[in-house]
């Protein structure tokens, strides 16, 4: 016993149960433990959601704060419910079949569908892409960095990421990434808000009878709940390995993921409806537009905030597009894919991710570019593809024959059709009014 009681005290380090003492570098290695843990229990449902708040995204909900103020708050309570139950599904048919979205729909449905879904998604994602780069150049040019110098580092960095590192390890840097949205909660409390106005409108709906109010109105919902969030969350937790045994925590994930993501759009339309709003800087177009308006009011600490948030979100978007993309076209086709495998294991996989990011970097570079009219028309497409999207997942989730045990109960078949009727219309909405603008 006195040898046992010398030698501990010998030892450096925390005192632990029993006298004995813990080394620095086992104590530290084991806070690294906790810490991936942590990590490993965050993943597709918290980068799906969050990569919908993207450069457009940002643009649209500091559009809405500017213009109305906190009015239109209410919507984002009805829009996490909705988010929730879109991405568990899809989440939940990756963990029970093993298989993504667009595979399933090509063997459900046949390969015109799933052409038609695949080549829309291609379409919409090269235009998304674009605006995401456009997103990284215009946050970092608020630092003063030229975008001819700011985007084809992030491009390449991007590549390195997804070409040179395992699966695990890309989906830890999509996590970190989204630690830069806490700038916009922090820039919502920074902008001095009337809370008990947040609260209100929070709870009481407050409708408009404008075009722009409607307009407004269908594109925060467009803007959160889009076709690839729901392609990428299912063919991630495929990728990622997730069974039947592990879709309690991955449930619990994707829920965290959805509001923690539709938070910061809340903290988004909280800061520019408190400054923008109040002192009549209605007319915001970009994201970045809102992060310089942004100072004169709530000071330059607000814009750096709103910058940065900026760059994490472009950041992870222009990562998760051409990811998804390459999931969706090697899927359809029956091609290997993963983020794990090199260009001779995955070719299609590697080459469309290749190919995305060039065009990205290339088209964002571009001066003089036309980014409103990019924006209208991916949004057109997005609007087309989720009405069908969502029709796929509802009816995939409910088959009894295909998810068994796991299908949609009979309340939650009740909430995802509601959902799947709401945001379709919702799209339709959207069409007709871009339709009429343009005629």
């Amino acid at each position: 016993m006195a040898g046992r009681v010398s030698a501990a005290k010998a030892l450096p380090g925390r005192l632990i149960a029993g006298g004995a003492r813990l080394r620095p570098r086992r104590w530290a290695s084991r806070r690294r433990g906790r810490v991936l843990a942590a990590l490993a229990f965050l993943g597709p449902g918290l980068i799906a959601a969050n990569a919908g708040n993207d450069a457009g995204g940002i643009a649209t909900y500091s559009a809405v704060g500017a213009t109305y103020g906190y009015d239109l708050l209410w919507i984002m309570v009805v829009i996490t419910i909705s988010l929730i139950v879109v991405q568990e599904m899809a989440a939940r048919m990756g963990a029970v079949t093993g298989k993504g979205l667009a595979e399933l729909i090509r063997e459900e449905y046949g390969v015109r569908w799933s052409l038609f879904a695949t080549c829309s998604v291609l379409i919409a994602n090269v235009g998304i892409c674009i605006s995401e780069f456009v997103g990284i150049g215009a946050a970092l040019g608020l630092a003063g960095v030229p975008v001819q110098v700011s985007v084809p580092i992030a491009a390449a960095a991007v590549w390195l990421l997804l070409m040179r590192g395992s699966y695990r390890v890309a989906e830890r840097v999509f996590v970190l990434m989204t630690i830069p949205f806490f700038a916009y909660p922090i820039a919502a409390v920074l902008a001095r808000p009337e809370w008990g106005h947040v609260g209100r409108a929070i709870i009481a709906p407050s409708l408009h009878a404008s075009h722009a109010y409607l307009f407004l109105f269908i594109a925060t919902a467009g803007t959160t709940i889009t076709p690839f969030m729901q392609l990428y969350v299912q063919s991630a937790v495929v990728e990622r390995g997730v069974s039947t045994s592990e879709l309690k925590a991955e449930r619990s994930e994707v829920v965290t993921g959805s509001i923690f993501a539709n938070v910061i759009a809340l903290s988004i339309i909280i800061a520019t409806g408190a400054t923008l709003y109040v002192h009549g800087e209605h007319h915001i177009s970009t994201a970045a537009q809102a992060a310089k308006a942004l100072e004169p009011f709530a000071g330059r600490y607000a814009e750096v905030l709103f910058g940065i948030g900026l760059l994490g979100a472009s950041l992870l978007a222009a990562a998760i597009l051409p990811t998804t993309a390459a999931y969706v076209i090697s899927e359809t086709f029956g091609f290997e894919k993963g983020i794990s495998r090199n260009p001779k294991e995955a070719p299609v996989f590697v080459g469309t991710i290749t190919v995305l990011i060039a065009i990205g970097a290339i088209v964002a570079v571009i001066p003089g570019l036309p980014v409103i009219s990019l924006l209208v028309g991916v949004q057109v497409v997005n609007g087309a593809l989720l009405p069908i999207l969502l029709i796929f997942i509802w009816r995939l989730a409910a088959s009894g024959e295909l998810m068994g045990e796991y299908r949609n109960g009979r309340a939650f078949n009740l909430i995802a059709g509601f959902t799947v009727v709401a945001t379709s219309t919702l799209s339709i909405l959207l069409l007709a009014i871009t339709f009429a603008s343009i005629a």
